[in-house]
């Protein structure tokens, strides 16, 4: 189980393959499931040009490491990756990576979606909009269900 939150951009690829070539025991896993979010350039039927992810430090990551091992608990995972960018995004940066590995496919698609709903609906991640006539804070997040 690996969290981290990050200030710079990332590969979701390239950190993917790098953290299953370097913990994931090889032969140990028979499914991954893998989602990858990234910034648009709309929402509320409204352009956005850049968006600020602020957060609360200690207390996200501390979420996100409560998130994780419960998910282990819940399902039969051999381990899990989240990354979570902050700061200052562009449309179609990465800005989340949740990764699960099982030995079965069940599994790991349940523990990934519950990670990312989890994410999406829990997590002490603020975000604010820059628009073309002004800048908005996001209320709530779209529905992932």
């Amino acid at each position: 189980m690996h969290i981290e939150v990050l200030t710079q951009a990332f590969d979701p690829w390239q950190r993917l393959q790098d953290y299953q070539t370097q913990r994931v025991a090889a032969g140990s896993y028979g499914a991954t499931a893998i989602f990858v979010g990234t910034m648009r350039d709309f929402n509320v039927s409204d352009n956005v040009q850049s968006m600020t992810l602020e957060h609360y430090p200690g207390m996200t990551e501390k979420y996100l490491e409560t998130i994780s091992r419960t998910a282990a608990e819940r399902w039969a995972v051999l381990d899990s990756l989240i990354l979570h960018r902050v700061g200052d995004l562009a449309p179609n940066d990465p800005i989340v990576l949740v990764a699960v590995w099982s030995a079965h496919r069940k599994d790991a698609f349940e523990a990934s979606r519950w990670l990312m709903e989890e994410l999406k609906s829990k997590a002490p991640f603020w975000k604010k909009e820059k628009l073309a006539d002004g800048e908005r804070w996001v209320e709530k997040n779209t529905e992932g269900y």
